[in-house]
């Protein structure tokens, strides 16, 4: 089957490890279902795994992607969560990983998941649509509605506006009654973040009118001290990515003297993609999609979402 994988890493160029060609079919262990690819969404992680980050050696070539919604194989459409728990071994803590980490990816005519990763997809939702979910915009969801402690009416600020993840910030940040700020490189970023919901919008650094109740940060180094210092007291700092850099300097004081809250954390359970689902159908919520190429056009969508140009997500068709 056609698919798009990497055999071998490459930190100085990922887009050039990335392989599109054939792969076997996937292996389907018991409790596990094939589902028939109908589109998949392009992650930063996906850039990363080429880079051989979070991406063991001994587990290639490994097929990519962790979004995707198609088609079961009893004929339902249904929107896959990415996340999976490994079996516990005695003695030993329980190991999640992600689609594409230990098990084959999406990026290909078709995927094996376990059953229950399987959600409905929502008939209100395209495939391209609902392909844009399961990552980015989950961990979206768990960043405003579980780690930031805000409520209708708390000024939240969302650091680097366009991608896939800041977009979801904001457009479900929008619809939960946040005053939502975002920050961005050029004037076309910050744009498009107004067309989608941001009330105000500022150069990256800039000096803002007040200190805020929560940042989300998934920029890291670039833009940690600005996170810190746009913050009020007893505020807190979301942190899901570090798309600039993972080693930032920090200053303690202002943490400890400020009583700052600074939470980490990555997509969530297969329920709180169902409330996610549950949230965009009800606030009809669609995804911006940027693109949508075939998979035989994968290296052109990955290159894009390297070089920072995406407003939204850019979706493959196998």
């Amino acid at each position: 089957m056609l698919s798009a994988h990497v055999e071998k890493f490459d930190r100085q160029d990922p887009v050039s490890a990335l392989v599109v060609g054939d792969r076997p079919e996937p292996a389907v262990p018991e409790g596990w279902a094939v589902v028939e690819v109908r589109a998949a969404s392009v992650n930063h992680h996906d850039i990363w795994s080429l880079r051989g980050i979070g991406l063991a050696e001994q587990n290639l070539p490994m097929v990519l992607g962790c979004d995707a919604a198609g088609v079961d194989e009893d004929g339902q459409e249904v929107v896959v969560h990415a996340v999976i728990q490994e079996p516990a071994r005695r003695g030993a803590p329980a190991v999640r990983s992600v689609l594409s980490e230990r098990h084959q990816g999406t990026f290909a005519e078709r995927v094996a998941v376990p059953r229950e990763n399987l959600i409905p997809k929502p008939a209100e939702l395209s495939f391209a649509e609902a392909a844009c979910l399961p990552t980015a915009w989950l961990t979206a969801h768990t960043m405003l509605f579980r780690q930031a402690g805000v409520s209708a009416g708390d000024t939240v600020l969302v650091q680097g506006a366009s991608g896939g993840l800041s977009t979801a910030l904001i457009m479900l940040g929008r619809a939960a009654g946040l005053r939502i700020w975002a920050t961005g490189r050029t004037a076309d970023k910050r744009d498009y973040a107004s067309r989608i919901g941001a009330h105000e919008v500022f150069p990256n650094s800039a000096r803002l009118p007040e200190r805020v109740d929560a940042v989300m940060d998934s920029v890291g180094e670039a833009t940690w001290t600005h996170s810190l210092k746009a913050l009020r007291p007893e505020g807190t700092l979301v942190v899901a990515g570090a798309t600039s850099g993972h080693v930032a300097k920090t200053e303690i004081a202002r943490i400890f003297a400020h009583r700052l809250r600074i939470v980490g954390t990555a997509m969530g359970g297969s329920d709180d993609l169902r409330k996610l689902l549950r949230f965009c159908a009800l606030h009809k919520i669609t995804p911006p999609v940027h693109d949508v190429l075939p998979l035989s056009r994968a290296r052109e969508a990955f290159a894009a979402v390297a070089d920072g140009e995406v407003r939204g997500k850019i979706v493959l068709q196998p």
